[in-house]
């Protein structure tokens, strides 16, 4: 058995070009509220408010630009929304395989307070020298013996974000894995 489609209305606009067998379907669901599209977006993970505002701001309604902040402010009181929330979250991302410097560049070009990121930055200092050291030995393992390997090494450890008295303690090898600071 043939089965053949109905035929088409002539009233109808022309399907787009290309395949003519697909034809677009126009959604019927409306489109999500501001307050929507934030929630979707911290479902699946924390936002700083700078961040969150970025990617909400495309779908402000051009009649009535507070509107974000509204809905922001709201989201705080509703304790969806939280810097300091977001702030460990990047911690709990980033500290095994980054350096302070950079949690703290990162946590500051997203527009966290600066009494979480002071906190923050002295709680990850004090673990610096063993992340930095867990770093450099799933990379490297041994202590480099030319200038060059050592060179190399301490870019490695600078461009995580680790400081210069701990790359200089983990790449000379002086402290052979001593706990001391």
């Amino acid at each position: 058995m043939i089965s053949r489609r109905p035929p088409r209305d002539p009233n109808a606009p022309p399907p787009p070009p290309g395949d003519e067998a697909v034809a677009v379907k126009k959604s019927r669901k409306p489109a999500p509220s501001l307050k929507g599209r934030a929630l979707s977006y911290l479902a699946r993970r924390e936002y700083s408010r700078a961040e969150l505002r970025r990617k909400l701001t495309p779908y402000v309604d051009a009649g009535d630009p507070e509107a974000l902040d509204r809905v922001l402010d709201t989201l705080e009181q509703e304790r969806w929304l939280s810097n300091s929330r977001f702030a460990d979250s990047v911690v709990n991302r980033r500290a095994s395989r980054m350096g302070t410097t950079r949690i703290v560049g990162e946590l500051k070009q997203h527009q966290v307070d600066a009494e979480t990121v002071a906190a923050i930055s002295e709680q990850l200092r004090e673990t610096e020298l063993a992340r930095a050291r867990a770093v450099w030995q799933k990379k490297f393992g041994e202590v480099a013996t030319t200038p060059e390997a050592r060179a190399k090494q301490m870019r490695f450890l600078a461009a995580r974000g680790f400081s210069r008295t701990v790359i200089s303690k983990i790449v000379r090898g002086a402290d052979e894995f001593s706990d001391d600071c």
